[in-house]
């Protein structure tokens, strides 16, 4: 899978799915999903992404293989600077999401949320940075937020290939509508339950008498054992844990330790299969007009439904209720303290 001489850029969000997804495939999920099943039933959000797939065979750092992107969440679209009231929650773990200490003392959210690989965290902040000083309606100074998984193990993480022009296709080209999944954007170089993991959506609304209002959640997908899989409740992940990733390469100096295709070194070893660590982020927005200290409940409960006790950092946002012109001014001395890594 490197180092080849093409490279593939799409941008945007609103390419055809190809694959069917889980209820075109008759899986028994719960609620009722909206038109789209996915956050973009909400109305107003817009995603893009921006992804970067290069090259094949082995990884030479600064070259490649890439598989690597950009995913962009605007919570009212990229037309609208009204920022939404907001919350965040972060289960467990030591994951880099910047912007988070504004979110948590204002309750807003001003500006779209971006997820992308652990080492590109940075240049997606100052990109975002820069595209939206040129947008009449902002406050002065930005604070963005910006979400990270590692996918440096299918991706030359090191050779730092998201660029700001990366960055600024991505908020250009969000739209409503379909979002695409699995392999795009920030989910690119992702794996999830030792299968290729990335970008997943989905939404839900209730009924008429229950308000009508509906909620989109979109993940950023990197962790987990095979075992820990359940699919609508159902441990799918301990009856097929017996097909897991396997090296095609005879060259014994390409991962030595993990196991072969063709049987050679079967039992997996710690190169192998992580023990199920890594992340998982969690986008949630809604119509509902909910509070920050109601959106940040929203934001606790989804992590234990999702994560199963990987790190997890979900951030809840509402489209709803009106903020222009109802933000409190910003503390001029304030002191930012950050929990030590464990």
């Amino acid at each position: 899978m490197r180092v080849l001489a093409f490279l593939l850029l799409f941008a945007g969000s609103a390419a055809a799915q190809t694959k069917p997804r889980a209820r075109d495939l008759g899986i028994p999920l719960d609620g009722t999903p909206g038109p789209l099943d996915a956050i973009t039933d909400v109305p107003g959000v817009e995603v893009g992404h921006t992804t970067l797939i290069a090259g094949s065979g082995r990884r030479v750092v600064g070259q490649g293989p890439v598989r690597t992107g950009v995913t962009v969440i605007h919570p009212r679209g990229k037309a609208n600077p009204d920022p939404v009231f907001a919350a965040w929650f972060t289960l467990n773990g030591n994951g880099e999401m910047t912007g988070t200490t504004w979110v948590q003392e204002s309750g807003f959210l001003e500006g779209p949320v971006a997820i992308t690989n652990t080492h590109s965290v940075g240049v997606v902040r100052d990109a975002i940075l820069a595209w939206q000083v040129h947008r009449p309606g902002l406050q002065p100074w930005g604070l963005p937020v910006v979400a990270e998984t590692y996918d440096g193990g299918l991706n030359d993480i090191n050779g730092f290939h998201v660029k700001p022009e990366h960055v600024l296709a991505a908020l250009d080209g969000a739209t409503s509508g379909p979002v695409q999944e699995g392999n795009v954007g920030g989910g690119t170089g992702m794996v999830c339950h030792q299968f290729k993991g990335g970008i997943g959506t989905a939404s839900r609304k209730l009924a008429p008498e229950a308000s009508g209002y509906t909620v989109g959640v979109l993940v950023q997908c990197n962790y987990g054992a095979r075992a820990e899989l359940q699919v609508a409740g159902v441990p799918i992940g301990r009856e097929i844990a017996d097909i897991l990733p396997c090296v095609a390469s005879s060259d014994p100096t390409v991962r030595p330790r993990a196991r072969r295709c063709d049987g050679a070194g079967s039992t997996p070893g710690p190169d192998d299969v992580d023990q199920g660590m890594g992340s998982i982020i969690i986008v949630i927005a809604t119509d509902a007009p909910l509070l920050p200290h109601q959106l940040k409940r929203v934001a606790t409960r989804a992590a234990p439904q999702a994560c199963l006790g990987w790190r997890c950092s979900p951030t809840r946002v509402s489209t709803r209720s009106s903020t222009r012109r109802s933000r409190p001014p910003r503390s001029q001395s304030s002191t930012r303290c950050s929990p030590p890594r464990p």
